[in-house]
């Protein structure tokens, strides 16, 4: 599948932290396709350092930084089987 082709979209504004990957995630559908994105706790830290820690901070750091975030997981998803991509 070329890039071009690809229909990414975040209609839904959810996120959640996952302690034991240190990582928010957050989901992107190409049609039916639900697409997993995890944000590294590093990338959160590099794109906001003054984020501070625990689970509020970081959620909040994502918020902040929303519409860059998804253009990386636009830039990052390729189609294809693959469901599942990590931004580090």
């Amino acid at each position: 599948m070329r890039k071009s082709d690809v229909a990414l979209n975040f209609p839904n504004p959810s996120r959640s932290y996952d302690p034991a990957r240190h990582c928010v995630c957050f989901w992107g559908y190409d049609n039916s396709r639900e697409i997993s994105f995890l944000v590294e706790d590093a990338m959160l830290a590099k794109l906001n350092p003054d984020i501070g820690t625990g689970e509020p901070a970081l959620l909040a750091a994502f918020d902040r930084h929303r519409d860059r975030i998804l253009g990386l997981a636009k830039t990052l998803y390729t189609g294809g089987p693959q469901n599942r991509y990590t931004i580090s």
